[in-house]
């Protein structure tokens, strides 16, 4: 049984289907993955494995009254219904009493009637990857025969509707598409979306290490050592990204707040509210969300799904044992560990914490931990988004609703005010 010491608030990404997917979205970091199992397998998760993970997973959820599992991929639909529908036979099995929650990310391309039906039925939170209006998103996902996704992916945004599945949209934001931040925003408003994330595409041309991996993606910088610099051509640029959550967050800020939930504003008020992050790229420290792949591999995170961080076998391995290791701990403390001195000095460290290590690539020198791709476009969002976090919080202390900021800021613009 798990230790009463550190097991409670972690999680675990599911990959039922490995990398495989039914897009060959130009910047995925995920499917090139396939090279790691290559000849391996048909990326299917098995019966044994997915006994295994349920029972496991929910037996070392010693403290927490739900347990949640989290289903992505490549694409977890691929998996096909029975495999869902027998994963939550398992799930209730193994409950032990407490609530069980699952929460779908999918591409939206195979969603029909009786997937929402099931999932609407069982309680399933779905994410669904969309990048914006039909042309920013045709122009990276794409099918494998290089055609545009976005009618059938806004075909299956509909179903969900119509049968009443709670969602959220997921949309990447790259160096194409951050130059349209209120066309992207605004198109999801007028589609009645009201939870939304936007996340920072960044990967760097292959290194030595990919290489001899048969990789065409750089894995993580290690801290301390030189590593290069240059990005694909669809990573987005630093200063680009923080006007595109600054243009959006203006228009928020003044007609949206508490109609439309933008996850990047929430995660940063968390922090301005002095809470730990929800989200693990600006906590403090990570390595408690690891990822099982199809296979019953465990490791350390979704973006160090590569050998070294590999920590074993759902089937082989306990997996408390593996989340409380040695080796995943020291994972996780590391992030705190190679803070770079410019970070420690920032002012914007609390909300922040250097942001993922996967992308602390920037300045790394021998001996010196780097700094975040993304510093400076952190730094212009959160410089100006901090007025306005602060009167927030003064608001909320107040008992007060934090949309009372809209009026404040149509009147007038927030003025600093000390910490």
């Amino acid at each position: 049984m798990a230790s009463s010491s550190s097991l409670h608030g972690y999680n675990i990404i599911a990959k039922p289907t490995g990398p495989a997917c039914n897009l060959d979205c130009r910047y995925c970091f995920y499917k090139e993955k396939e090279a790691l199992y290559a000849g391996n397998d048909s990326f299917r998760m098995t019966e044994e494995v997915l006994e295994a993970f349920i029972r496991k997973y929910i037996e070392s959820q010693s403290l927490p009254p739900e347990v949640t599992f989290v289903w992505q991929g490549g694409e977890p639909a691929l998996m096909g219904l029975d495999f869902y529908r027998e994963a939550v036979r398992l799930q209730k099995k193994c409950s032990n009493g407490r609530q069980i929650n699952n929460s779908f990310q999918t591409n939206g391309m195979l969603l029909d009637d009786s997937w929402c039906e099931f999932m609407k039925c069982n309680n399933f939170l779905v994410g669904i990857s969309i990048d914006g209006p039909e042309d920013i998103h045709n122009y990276y996902r794409i099918d494998h025969s290089g055609r545009p996704t976005s009618e059938t992916v806004m075909r299956g945004l509909e179903l969900l509707k119509k049968h009443g599945v709670e969602f959220n949209i997921l949309a990447c934001v790259t160096r194409q598409n951050v130059k349209r931040p209120l066309d992207t925003y605004r198109f999801f408003k007028e589609q009645g979306i009201r939870f939304i994330q936007f996340i920072p595409v960044i990967e760097r041309q292959p290194d030595l290490a990919a290489e001899e991996l048969g990789l065409q993606l750089a894995p993580p910088p290690v801290s301390g050592q030189e590593d290069s610099t240059q990005v694909t051509e669809w990573s987005v640029e630093p200063a680009a990204y923080g006007d595109f959550l600054i243009k959006i967050f203006n228009d928020w800020v003044r007609t949206d707040v508490g109609s439309v939930f933008v996850m990047n504003f929430e995660w940063a008020l968390a922090s301005w509210m002095n809470s730990i992050s929800p989200a693990c790229t600006f906590s403090e420290i990570c390595g408690r969300c690891l990822v099982i792949e199809h296979n019953g591999d465990v490791y350390s995170c979704d973006h160090y799904v590569y050998p070294e961080y590999r920590l074993g076998n759902i089937l082989n391995d306990e997996l408390e044992q593996m989340v409380e290791s040695e080796k995943q701990i020291q994972f996780g403390r590391g992030k705190e560990a190679n803070l770079s001195a410019q970070c420690r000095k920032c002012d914007f460290l609390f909300a922040c914490h250097g942001d993922c290590p996967k992308h602390r690539f920037m300045d790394l020198r021998k001996g010196r931990s780097g700094i975040s791709y993304l510093c400076n476009g952190y730094k212009r969002f959160f410089k100006h988004i901090d007025p306005y976090m602060k009167k927030i919080r003064q608001l909320l202390k107040q008992g007060k609703p934090a949309k009372m900021i809209m009026d404040l800021s149509k009147k007038t613009a927030i003025k600093d005010v000390s910490r």
